[in-house]
């Protein structure tokens, strides 16, 4: 099995800011708006840069929303950007009216998704917002693993027509991705190849789930991990194509499992080829205060949770 290692550890909301940064020199036509969080997402170097590109809007943010919307029709490709429970759940109505059902090409950027938040707390740690985006027609869907990753796709969708969900995190996580590699919105990216099992997980559960891989090879079981970058458009091909040679699926996600990547991987396999699968996510709970290693061994979303997934699975092949 091919082993990943980490170069340094960053979070990805920082490729975010990273990626908005090369943009800002590369495509005139992006505009970014901030609802009054603009250091913890990662604008600054873009408002520096290009005030005249920049909107604050405060914390309105609905009026972000509409204001972004209101740009595209002159040409504009706005991102907007602020917490993940503030850019979908205290917003949806704009978002459905003015951007989606409108088919605005907005880039909805959200940062602090999940329960890696940390010690915010409940109310900020959404769990529920892949499920509310990836419901709208028309709307895609993508939760990145990396600072490496996460830079790429910021870039890769100022070109993609359209309105776009990017979600990812606050904390400081492994960078392991390419530099280099392509951001291909809705292709999967087979990291490890496997026999057993099919791993396939999305964002921060990425890492946690080649950790795992890396266990269960120690007790000859071969996963083969995928990593779903894009829920919407889901990449049904590759899901199929590893299935069809394991006969067992585990999804992983930093999500409720309703609603989430595991769902959709869920309503694939029962349309095309019925399989074993198990969910690691978030069982219907909202979370709570703690560091986010905490937060994910008691919520049972981490690499320990991933191989236990994989060995009940395994039993009902």
């Amino acid at each position: 099995m091919k082993k990943y290692t980490y170069t340094e550890m960053k979070d990805t909301r920082s490729g975010f800011g990273d990626g908005l940064t090369e943009l800002g020199k590369t495509n005139p036509n992006v505009v970014a708006l901030c609802a009054d969080l603009t250091g913890s997402l990662k604008m600054n170097e873009f408002e520096k840069n290009h005030p005249e590109r920049f909107i604050q809007v405060g914390i309105a943010e609905a009026n972000m929303m509409g204001i972004a919307a209101g740009l595209t029709i002159g040409g504009k490709i706005p991102f907007t950007g602020t917490f993940a429970n503030f850019s979908t759940g205290r917003v949806y109505d704009q978002i459905r009216q003015s951007i989606a059902y409108s088919d605005k090409n907005v880039k909805i950027c959200a940062s602090h998704a999940g329960l890696t938040l940390g010690e915010d707390g409940a109310t900020h740690q959404i769990l529920e917002d892949i499920g509310l985006m990836k419901m709208l027609p028309g709307m895609t869907v993508i939760n990145t693993c990396d600072y490496n990753q996460t830079k790429a796709a910021t870039i890769a969708i100022a070109e993609h027509e359209g309105p776009v969900y990017l979600r990812f995190g606050r904390p400081k996580v492994p960078v392991f991705m390419p530099t280099d590699q392509k951001f291909e919105i809705g292709k999967a990216i087979n990291l490890t190849e496997g026999t057993d099992v099919t791993i396939i997980a999305t964002g921060h559960l990425v890492w946690e789930s080649l950790q795992a891989a890396e266990k269960l090879e120690a007790e000859g079981i071969s996963a083969e991990v995928i990593n779903i970058h894009t829920i919407k458009p889901l990449d049904e091909e590759a899901i199929l194509k590893s299935v069809a040679k394991t006969g067992c699926v585990v999804t992983a996600e930093e999500h409720n499992k309703y609603g989430g990547l595991g769902e959709s991987v869920a309503r694939c396999l029962a349309q095309n080829n019925p399989t074993p699968q198990e969910f690691v996510a978030v069982n219907d709970t909202f979370g709570e205060s703690a560091t986010p290693a905490q937060l994910m061994e008691k919520y049972n979303i981490n690499d320990e949770a991933v191989v236990n997934a994989v060995k009940k699975v395994l039993k009902r092949k």
